[in-house]
């Protein structure tokens, strides 16, 4: 089974994002913060990244900037989930390595047809 880790300092947004990617079959882990995430890949590397932004300890962009530079930390694909929209934002996601972006609020057809598009997920037959 596909893992994914859920990081977001909202627990009402980790338990939403939790129940939709549950449903598409993964197995979740969540992270309130960039730390708790750092930590959660050095002990086991996940499939899935779905990460916010803006996070207290540290922030979503500088767990992906440590997360790239780790042992086998190309290989989770990650989705920024957050209110941040201007394209600065987006464009230095995607130069950290994010693969998608998503804006809040998302619904489970939004993160279904993104983790499709990356390659997480098969198209529907």
């Amino acid at each position: 089974m596909k893992s994914c880790l859920i990081v977001d300092d909202s627990r009402v947004v980790r338990k939403v994002a939790r129940r939709i990617a549950e449903d598409l079959g993964f197995e979740c882990d969540e992270a309130e913060d960039g730390q708790k995430a750092y930590e959660a890949c050095q002990a086991k590397m996940p499939d899935a990244i779905l990460l916010d932004w803006n996070m207290p300890v540290m922030s979503g962009i500088e767990f992906l900037e440590k997360l790239r530079e780790m042992d086998n930390g190309a290989s989770p694909k990650v989705v920024f989930c957050t209110t941040e929209n201007d394209m600065s934002h987006i464009q230095r996601a995607i130069q950290a390595g994010a693969n998608e972006y998503i804006m809040k609020p998302f619904d489970s057809e939004i993160i279904e047809s993104k983790f499709i598009q990356i390659g997480l997920l098969d198209k529907p037959a």
